[in-house]
């Protein structure tokens, strides 16, 4: 990256830090069961809420106890279960249809990050109906108050539940990218670990992976605050003790309900803290090819804190030591690639793949510029890289490299 954009990005990334304590930032309300989410609703008079979820959620029965809580108190389930992984712009206006046809007074965003994505975007709409959704692309393009807002996350790794960014994907252009408002902050969020308990080992892999990801992308950025760093750490320390549970006994609820809560805590550090260049470039990977984000986030990760190098080392060395890898007497730079290794060989126990076969060559100037479009001059990463810079990461994991 020349010189003239990195002063410009360091010196955007200031005043942003700076800024930090005058910003209206909150943490949703935690709910621990629908009996607390039903007297919510009652107390608020709402009559009618739309159920944002996805067809596998559904299918797996999910969503039918809440649906029997709403039902039983007289209260309209309104269900749109159409997202796809990557929630699309097509997604949003159908669900927003619904919304207005139905007059609902509320919405539930019931599954993973993209369902949780999309609930947003649609409250999103209903604020600013006169707003198409590419033009609320970025940082405060929303700036109205959503209709009640209620998170129940299915998956431990997204943070969606917590956090001011939904990610939407262009159904015309396929070109994947970020809503950051303040409004998007659900209002309050149902941690119940027992919706968790069917997913699948990879899923609870790939997600938990995600989780790590937020937590450490936030920890090692140049934005922290006290309360960032606190959350971040508790949440590698959490995530390196219970996502091996996890995946290894999807049915030990005390490590679920741990990771839920590390999932939490790392969303609440991103999304004051923001993230960095793994998010950027699996947002265009997601985009382009609709690789699930948290594989290609667990893909990407030891990949990106390699090339950050020595920029990283002091803080990685503080994460290795709260994992449990390194002790305070050891090197910085030792604890680091430690550390590195250590989520090298999470993907190795948890068989995640090194590389993306959908990746084409001819594709990734495009999606290097994508990467660059969406963390420059946004994210406080620990080194700055222009999308020339950035486009080694898509190589890396081509297939045909390997």
């Amino acid at each position: 990256m020349n010189l003239i954009k990195k002063v410009y990005c360091r010196t955007y990334q200031s005043i942003f830090r700076c800024a930090l304590p005058l910003l209206p930032y909150r943490k949703p309300q935690i709910l621990n069961d629908y009996e607390a989410c039903i007297s919510l609703l009652k107390g608020k008079n709402i009559s009618s809420l739309l159920l944002v979820s996805d067809e596998s959620i559904r299918s797996l029965q999910l969503t039918k106890s809440l649906e029997n809580h709403l039902k039983q108190n007289d209260i309209q389930c309104i269900i749109y279960d159409k997202t796809v992984a990557n929630p699309t712009s097509d997604n949003v206006e159908e669900a927003r249809e619904l919304y207005i046809k139905n007059s609902c007074q509320a919405i539930i965003g019931f599954g993973g990050g993209s369902c949780i994505d999309c609930a947003k975007a649609v409250g999103a709409r209903i604020a600013r109906p006169k707003k198409s959704l590419d033009k609320m692309e970025g940082i405060l393009k929303v700036l109205r108050k959503l209709p009640l807002l209620i998170a129940i996350p299915t998956t431990a790794g997204t943070g969606s539940e917590t956090t001011l960014a939904a990610v939407i994907t262009d159904s015309k252009t396929r070109h994947k990218y970020p809503m950051n408002d303040f409004s998007l902050i659900p209002h309050y969020a149902v941690l119940d670990p027992m919706v968790t308990l069917s997913l699948p080992a990879h899923i609870s892999a790939t997600t938990g992976m995600d989780a790590l990801t937020h937590a450490i992308e936030a920890y090692i950025g140049r934005s922290t605050t006290k309360e960032t760093r606190k959350d971040a750490l508790e949440a590698v320390k959490l995530i390196f003790s219970n996502l091996p549970k996890v995946v290894e006994n999807g049915n030990d609820i005390e490590a679920r309900k741990h990771m839920l809560h590390a999932s939490f805590l790392a969303g609440s550090a991103f999304t004051k803290s923001y993230v960095g260049y793994v998010h950027a470039v699996a947002h265009s990977l997601g985009g382009k090819y609709n690789i699930a984000h948290g594989l290609a986030n667990a893909i990407l990760l030891p990949n990106v804190l390699e090339v950050y190098g020595k920029s990283a080392y002091k803080k990685l060395h503080k994460l290795s030591c709260t994992a449990g890898l390194s002790n305070d007497m050891e090197d910085e730079k030792t604890s680091a690639l430690k550390f590195i290794q250590a989520i090298k060989d999470m993907q190795k126990k948890f068989h995640i793949p090194n590389t993306i076969p959908q990746i084409k060559k001819e594709d990734i100037e495009e999606l290097a510029a994508y990467a660059d479009k969406e963390a420059n001059p946004l994210y406080p990463v620990p080194k700055l890289m222009d999308a020339k810079q950035l486009e080694k990461f898509y190589i890396q994991v081509m297939e045909e490299n390997k």
